[in-house]
Formats: C-alpha cells, sequence, structure tokens
C-alpha cells in the first residue's frame, strides 16, 4: 500500500496537508494519505482508548450495535476531510493547486479566491456527503454529514450551507465532483461503511451521539494530521505508519474498574486510610449500598453535615457506578482553585488503590483543571516526565501521571482522572468552540460535584443545562452538598431527568382543568437529614434518609455589635486562656480592616493573620497549606497557644480546618452553617475550658434596627433579602435557643430557602420588598446567562446545525470564565514583580525570590514558572467597566513585556510592578501589597 489505494490520477494529486516547518522532503501530503492516517488512528481510538460507556452510547442507537459503532466512527473520520477536495480549499496553496489543474480539476483563481470564505472545508464537506447520500437513497443525512461539518470544533449554521449550495463554482465542476465521488467511494469500502448506507439511514442520530462521534474525529485528525506521528512521507505502508504513530503517541487505555469488595467495610478499609478500628460512617454506608442497587446511570444527591465524610463516600460511588455503566473515570468538581488543589492531593492516594479489571492495565492519567494548575507542585512532579507517554512512575501503586498529548490545549477533560473547579462543567453549557471535545470527555465518567448548594443563580442556570447534557449522555452524576435547599433539589433532579428522559410532553389545551402532577413534589418538603436522593425509574426520585456518625453537638449563637471595639473585647476576653478563633468576613476590605485593628489592640500576645483571595498564587497556596496545617485535624501539626485568623469565605468550603471561637458577619444561612462547620470540628481534648462550649458569634449587621440592616459590604455580595431571611431563621437561635447539628441544619436551611413567611411580623413589609426586587433580579440574571446558554437536548435525528451559533466563539478558559459566572467586573489578573533600581525582579520574599526578570526577551528556565506564580487577582474596582481599559494601558505602558508571547507560561500577562516597599499608584488607584495581608487598594488622593 505504499504507492496509494487504487484512485485516479486527479484524485490524487488533491494535497491535503502541507509542510509549514519546511522539513518534509516532499512538502506536501496527498490528501488520500491523510484520509488513510484518521481513519486508522479512529479505529485504534475507538478500540483501545474510547471509554466503553461512550461507544454503547453510540453503538446503541445504531442497527448493528457496537460493530456499527466502531464502523460509523473510522468512516466519518474517513471523509472528514472530503471538502478539502474543492477549489475553495486548493487555492490556498497555490503551486499544488496548478499541478491539481494540470491533472484536470479547473478553477477560476479569481472568481475562487473573492468568495472561498464561503466554502470553509469543514462547510463544504458537509454539504458535499450529504448530497452524496441524499444520491443514495437517504432522507435526512444531515444528523451524520454534521460531524464532517463540525470536525474543525463548530458546527454549520443553515446559513453557512447556503452560502455553499448557493456558490457551487466553490466546491468544483464535473471533474471536481467525479474526484469527490471517487474519493467517498473508495473510503466507504475501505472502511466497511459500504453496506450498512442503507441500515443507517433510518437509524436517526442523537445530538449526544453527534457530539461524541464529532469529538472522536476531531482527535483523529489532530493526532493524524501531527508531523510528528504521521510523517510527510509515502514510504511506509498503511500498517507501518499506524503502527509507529500509534507507538508515538501512546494513548492511555481506559480503567475497566474491578469487581469491589463485596461488603462496604472491605471497600473503604482497602481505598481509604481509616483510623484503627474504624467502620464506615452510616452515610458512607447508604451511599455505597444505594450506588449499587440505584437505577444506573442516574444522579444521586448527599446530603450530610460538615465532617460526615462525602468525600470518600463520593469516591467509593465513583468505582462502583463506573463499574455498573462501563464509564473509565471521574471528574471531580469543586468551588474553588484551593478546593480543587485539596482534592487532587486527596484523590491520588484512593486512585493508587483502585484495581483495574485487567492485569498490567495500571495506568492512571490525570489532569488538574484549573488556570493555575501547573503551579501545584504534586500536579507539576506528575508532568515532570521523560517517558514516551508522559505517565510518570509512581511508587507504591498504579503508575500514575499526566499525558502529554492529552494535556494540550482544549483537551482538559480528556484525561481519565480529572480534578478541577465547577467552571469546566458549566463550559460544557457554554456555547463556545470544540464543545465536542468538553462532552466526549464528560461523556465516558462518573462526575462529582461538591459543595452544589454554592453556586448562584446565574452559575445554575448553566449547571441545569450541563446536568442536562450528562443525563442525556448517560453519565452518573453525584452531587454533594451540607446545606441545599429542597427546592434546588427538585431542580437539580429534574435538569438531569431532562436529559435522561426528555422534558415532560407540554400542556394541551386537553390538560385544561387538570391539576399539574409535579414528580418531584416530596423532594420539595423532605426534611430529613442526612438525606441520599437517587433517580427513578420514571421523572421521579427515591429519598432515602439515613442516621448520622452520632457527632451531634450543640453551638450557642450570640450577636455582635458590629462595632470593632466590640470584636476586640469579645477575642481579649475569650482567649484570656488560650484558644483559636476564626473570624470571617464577607468582604476582603472588611478583612484587612478587623486584621489591622486587631493587631494594634491585641497586641504580640495574640498574633492575628489573614487569608482571602487577593494574594499571589505562590502566596495563596501557602497560606491554604499554613491553614491546614496549623488548624487541621489533632494531630496535624503544632496548634498555636493562642491566634486568630480573619478571613473571607476562602475558609468556608472543602477546607479541613478546626477552631476553638467563630465569628462570622451575617451571611446566607447556609453559608453560616457552612463557617460553623469550621467551629469544634474535631474532637479535642486540650480545648480551653472557657471554650469547651462551641460559640458562634454574628456580625456584620445592626441589630437594634427592625428589622436588623445588614453591613453595605455585605449587601453588595448577598441579596439583601437572602441575609434577612438568614437573620429570620437563625432568631431563635440567637435569643437562647442551641443550635443542633446536624438536627437543625435542613430545617433552618429549607426554613430560609422556601416561601412560607419567616421572621417577626415587623419584618415582613421589608422581607417582601426585598423579595420583590430578588425575584427581579434572579430573573435578569437567568436571562443573561441564556444569552450564552447551550440550548437543550433536541429530539433524536435534530442535527447539531447551528448548535453554537451566537455564542462565545473560540474562547479560552480565561475568556469563558467571565460567562459562567456573574460578575459586575471583568476578571483581571496581574503578574506582580519589583522593581529596582537595576530592573525587575521576583519578590525578594518568595522562594527563590530576587532573581532579575527580563523584559527585552523570554526568561530562560525555570523562570517563567517562577513567575507565573506572582499571578495576583485584580479587585473588583479596578475592574469595572468605566476603569478597566485604563487600568490595563497603564501596566502595559509601564511594562512592555511582548517579547514574552513565546512563552505559554507568560503570554498575554499584564505586569504589576511594585516598588521595594510594595507599593504603587495604577490609573488613579493606590496599591499596597504585604506577603502576610495580600493586596490593598484604595482610590489615590485627587
Amino acid at each position: 500500500m505504499a504507492d496509494g489505494p487504487t484512485l485516479g490520477d486527479a484524485a490524487r494529486s488533491v494535497w491535503g496537508k502541507t509542510d509549514r516547518k519546511g522539513t518534509s522532503p516532499v512538502g506536501w501530503l496527498p490528501l488520500w494519505r491523510h484520509l488513510a492516517d484518521s481513519v486508522d488512528v479512529a479505529g485504534r481510538l475507538w478500540d483501545h482508548w474510547l471509554s466503553p460507556a461512550v461507544r454503547r452510547r453510540i453503538a446503541d442507537e445504531l442497527p448493528g450495535g457496537d460493530a456499527d459503532g466502531r464502523t460509523l466512527a473510522i468512516w466519518l473520520a474517513g471523509v472528514h476531510d472530503i471538502g478539502k477536495a474543492t477549489p475553495a480549499f486548493a487555492i490556498q496553496a497555490y503551486v499544488l493547486a496548478e499541478r491539481m489543474r494540470d491533472h484536470g480539476l479547473a478553477f477560476d483563481r479569481e472568481l475562487i479566491r473573492a468568495d472561498r470564505r464561503y466554502a470553509p472545508h469543514a462547510t463544504a464537506g458537509h454539504v458535499i456527503l450529504a448530497q452524496w447520500l441524499q444520491e443514495q437513497g437517504w432522507v435526512d443525512p444531515h444528523p451524520y454529514a454534521v460531524v464532517v461539518g463540525g470536525h474543525h470544533g463548530a458546527p454549520p449554521t443553515d446559513e453557512s450551507l447556503r452560502d455553499v449550495q448557493i456558490r457551487p463554482y466553490l466546491l468544483g465542476d464535473e471533474a471536481w465532483q467525479q474526484v469527490q465521488l471517487e474519493l467517498l467511494t473508495w473510503m466507504t469500502e475501505r472502511s466497511g461503511a459500504g453496506d450498512r448506507l442503507a441500515a443507517w439511514s433510518g437509524a436517526p442520530l442523537s445530538q449526544p451521539a453527534q457530539a461524541a462521534l464529532t469529538g472522536l474525529v476531531i482527535m483523529a485528525d489532530w493526532i493524524a494530521s501531527n508531523e510528528e506521528f504521521f510523517p510527510y512521507t509515502l514510504d511506509s505502508t498503511d500498517a507501518d505508519r499506524l503502527s509507529v504513530g500509534w507507538e508515538l503517541v501512546d494513548l492511555p487505555v481506559p480503567w475497566l474498574p474491578a469487581g469491589p469488595p463485596e461488603s462496604v467495610d472491605e471497600l473503604f478499609a482497602a481505598r481509604f486510610e481509616l483510623p484503627a478500628g474504624a467502620a464506615p460512617r452510616p452515610v458512607q454506608r447508604a451511599v455505597a449500598e444505594l450506588a449499587a442497587t440505584m437505577l444506573a446511570p442516574g444522579m444521586m444527591i448527599v446530603e450530610a453535615a460538615m465532617g460526615e465524610g462525602k468525600t470518600e463516600a463520593a469516591l467509593a460511588a465513583v468505582e462502583i457506578l463506573a463499574r455498573r455503566t462501563a464509564a473509565s473515570g471521574c471528574y471531580l468538581a469543586l468551588p474553588t482553585r484551593a478546593t480543587s488543589d485539596a482534592m487532587f492531593g486527596r484523590m491520588l492516594p484512593w486512585l493508587r488503590r483502585l484495581p483495574d479489571a485487567q492485569v498490567g492495565r495500571g495506568d492512571r492519567d490525570v489532569r488538574l483543571a484549573h488556570g493555575k494548575a501547573a503551579l501545584n507542585p504534586e500536579y507539576d512532579r506528575l508532568r515532570a516526565t521523560s517517558l514516551p507517554s508522559g505517565i510518570a512512575e509512581d511508587a507504591g501503586g498504579a503508575d500514575i501521571g499526566v499525558h502529554a498529548w492529552l494535556a494540550g490545549p482544549k483537551r482538559t477533560l480528556l484525561s481519565s482522572f480529572v480534578v478541577g473547579t465547577i467552571d469546566q462543567l458549566l463550559f460544557a453549557a457554554l456555547r463556545g468552540k470544540h464543545l465536542v471535545l468538553r462532552h466526549l470527555g464528560l461523556a465516558g465518567k462518573v462526575v462529582v460535584i461538591d459543595e452544589a448548594h454554592a453556586y448562584d443563580v446565574y452559575m445554575g442556570r448553566f449547571l441545569d443545562r450541563a446536568l442536562e447534557w450528562l443525563g442525556a449522555y448517560g453519565v452518573p452524576v453525584v452531587l454533594l452538598s451540607a446545606t441545599l435547599p429542597a427546592y434546588r433539589r427538585a431542580e437539580l433532579m429534574d435538569a438531569y431527568d431532562n436529559g435522561r428522559l426528555g422534558p415532560p410532553p407540554p400542556r394541551t389545551w386537553r390538560d385544561r382543568g387538570k391539576p399539574t402532577v409535579d414528580p418531584y413534589a416530596s423532594l420539595r418538603s423532605d426534611l430529613r437529614y442526612p438525606l441520599v436522593t437517587v433517580s427513578g425509574a420514571e421523572r421521579s426520585a427515591t429519598a432515602i434518609s439515613c442516621a448520622d456518625s452520632g457527632r451531634g453537638v450543640e453551638v450557642r449563637l450570640r450577636r455582635l455589635d458590629d462595632e470593632l471595639p466590640a470584636l476586640v473585647e469579645l477575642l481579649r476576653d475569650q482567649l484570656a486562656d488560650g484558644g483559636c478563633a476564626l473570624v470571617v468576613r464577607n468582604t476582603v476590605a472588611r478583612v484587612q480592616e478587623t486584621a489591622a485593628t486587631l493587631r494594634a489592640a491585641l497586641g504580640p500576645d495574640i498574633p492575628v493573620s489573614v487569608a482571602h483571595s487577593r494574594f499571589m498564587a505562590v502566596d495563596r497556596a501557602a497560606k491554604d497549606t499554613w491553614l491546614r496545617e496549623t488548624f487541621g485535624p489533632p494531630g496535624s501539626a503544632n496548634r498555636p497557644h493562642r491566634h486568630v485568623v480573619v478571613a473571607s469565605q476562602v475558609a468556608e468550603q472543602s477546607l479541613d480546618i478546626d477552631f476553638d471561637l467563630l465569628v462570622t458577619d451575617l451571611a446566607p444561612v447556609d453559608l453560616v452553617l457552612q463557617r460553623i462547620g469550621r467551629l469544634h470540628r474535631h474532637l479535642r481534648s486540650d480545648r480551653p475550658t472557657r471554650l469547651a462550649t462551641p460559640t458562634c458569634w454574628i456580625t456584620g449587621a445592626d441589630w437594634t434596627e427592625e428589622p436588623p440592616h445588614p453591613v453595605s459590604g455585605s449587601r453588595r455580595v448577598y441579596q439583601p433579602s437572602m441575609l434577612l431571611r438568614s437573620a429570620a431563621v437563625l432568631l431563635p437561635h440567637l435569643t437562647g435557643t442551641p443550635l443542633r447539628l446536624p438536627a437543625d441544619i435542613a430545617p433552618l436551611t429549607q426554613s430560609a430557602y422556601g416561601s412560607a413567611a419567616v421572621g417577626p411580623t415587623s419584618w415582613q413589609p421589608a422581607m417582601a420588598e426585598g423579595e420583590a426586587r430578588q425575584r427581579d433580579e434572579f430573573a435578569a440574571k437567568e436571562l443573561k446567562a441564556d444569552g450564552f446558554r447551550l440550548a437543550g437536548v433536541a429530539e433524536p435525528g435534530v442535527p447539531l446545525i447551528g448548535w453554537l451559533s451566537g455564542g462565545v466563539g473560540n474562547a479560552d478558559d480565561r475568556a469563558a470564565l467571565g460567562h459562567v459566572r456573574d460578575t459586575d467586573a471583568e476578571s483581571l489578573e496581574v503578574l506582580l514583580l519589583v522593581r529596582t533600581p537595576d530592573g525587575l525582579v521576583l519578590p525578594p520574599w518568595i522562594d527563590g525570590g530576587g532573581v532579575a526578570v527580563p523584559t527585552g526577551s523570554v526568561p530562560r528556565w525555570p523562570l517563567p514558572r517562577q513567575i507565573a506564580r506572582c499571578t495576583l487577582p485584580l479587585p473588583r474596582m479596578m475592574t469595572a467597566s468605566d476603569v478597566i481599559d485604563d487600568v490595563i494601558a497603564e501596566l502595559e505602558r509601564r511594562t512592555d513585556v511582548s517579547a514574552w508571547q513565546d512563552s505559554h507560561w507568560l503570554t498575554g500577562e499584564l505586569v504589576l510592578d511594585l516598588d521595594d516597599d510594595g507599593r504603587a499608584t495604577v490609573a488613579g488607584f493606590d496599591l499596597h501589597y504585604d506577603q502576610d495581608d495580600g493586596l490593598r487598594v484604595t482610590r489615590a488622593a485627587a
């Protein structure tokens, strides 16, 4: 086969690839050669990389099952570039086009050049394939042809297809059509699809199957287009090219989970480091047992108190559900980078202990998916390997590592075991280019969503739509929360079922007068806790209550005036005999103001530290590690005799930290409860006597007013209505009745987020006004989100034409983030460096600091990574729409780093240069950075 297939000279003359590097003696690759490489790679992907769950999802829609699925996938990969056999594509390499003209493929150069933009080769390929299939007797070929049309990341629109159809000269005359026919016929026979086309014509592909096939074709195309894997030579056989190329890319095989131990006790003992003699907690046992018996695929919602071991329960469920559904990995979604980093460290030991159903398949390819993943030292260690596969040898268990090819751009979710922020999941519901690769990555996994209560109404719109598509793919989902409102529980299950079962039929005139049946009515009123809810066979769900771990505690709630002297006196009194206190503020400005006042008043005897989001990445990571090691479980470190930590919401979620006393700003009740989860979190024998009873003081409001008036910063961060309802449901506990945990978590959460009136009569007018305003604002947020949100799953046979129309285009993760999170200002990060008389240096206080940083050239390795560790988010006041352009312009003027654009670590970054005292003035803002307190920003004096 080294001489190629039996094709005519004209078909063999069509070029498919050109050598941009100038390293190939040939200089170009015929289209037939690239198509043959692509079809062969697709076969290997189907056989040796694709999750069995995805293969089943595609195959179940075809009359011939798995054999049909494989044949269809490789056939589509084999014809994906048929649009290159057109004048519109050929004239891009004029010399090669003239060679084609010599073989009878004529074209009007000026006419084609003027209009070729209307026929990009993917869209042209869609039109050519659809017309050819119609000639074979197909009535609607578009659900199949759209895979070809979308193989460059965005399916065509109806308008773009018409643009090609009304300009047939862009596709070529009869000679061109003969070549297209010849190539399609050859590839159809080569792939074995020739005798299956008639059967497929009556099989309407679903949109999930179309998307998964498109993602697979894109992967095959990218691998076959890589000159390192498939060079521009024609001196080897198909089999030899495939063998060498596949060995070079060396993709890991999918995880095939072995059967877990028979008993839940054995499972947890084998996978987790339990204390001697410890048994799984009741909620962990319930989750594992339900994962083995629930409808699969389906969704499970786990509601249990903080510290009950929900993470371990979810990982146990992943293993069980993966075994039942043929999934070959998982995605663990967390609220923040810090919680993702912490979860990544917890996942790795579990991963090392996972058995595989087949001996010798021990590789575990992992990915940490957030913008600063490369700065995580544990993840970076797994990236640094010279092994061909990118899998690093990891002692004590399975081989774990980051696969080099899968870690490339746009491939975030294609690795088997991925931990990342919730944004990566929300992106699956954002209309953006190469969305199919996100869907392909998710379709073969079990998805775990932690802190499911933590996402606002705007993000919730994207989460609901992502759940709908996960349900349509048959992806098992496990949601975790300590404080999930009942109405939200029902909404999440409804969203998943919309994909799993299809949306409910619309009501018609025949339904007039009939009561509306809510299949999730019981979920909206169930106050049991802990609670595990699982999908039902129809549009329904089953909720099972289980016992708690018996670690119940009573917490005293007290009101505290918002004046800082009152806080000083409280801490001075309560910490007289020692103890560690956590003060949680709702804004960074309040954190910094509070810390400064406390330090001045308490002196050196009671040290005060801060924790918030406005630190450089390297300092933030050190701060998170210090928090966990200093205030973690007993025995984790030398706990100080006395200490105060003033923190923002970063201390609220997924951090295993334990304090003797808590002071918190008034916040929505679920967040107050999350913060209380950091109070007496572990059993300790060394707590000071006066702090032996867990006590939470609530401040951040004027308690003398009716109703209480939250401080302005809190009203900017949270809906005032939510703050008032939180105060209302907490009022009985603030006036004497202890808060019982976990018993009171569900009643408080459901009351605060319910529709019934709460609080004193005198509060009702203000609360009604606030709730009306909140409804209007929520409606506006939902409308805003829907402007970029992916459409719901259509009925089978509806092609993905126009699927991404009006979306965010080819946005990278940083740009996409601004569309799935609701903010009044853009997100802007800078690189913080220090300016000296000799030029810029790394901040002197960090490890490796003080090193000179060149700006006229790309810094030599490993300096780019050191610089990237100095990323710092600017506050909202500097990124509002009326000032951000001025801020960016001044930063660019102050430090020109255009020479850094060739470094993937530094390209596109802005530099904030500070003086030796950590100060700068930028666009009318005074900035001061301190490694202990982070960034302070004030408006410069006029």
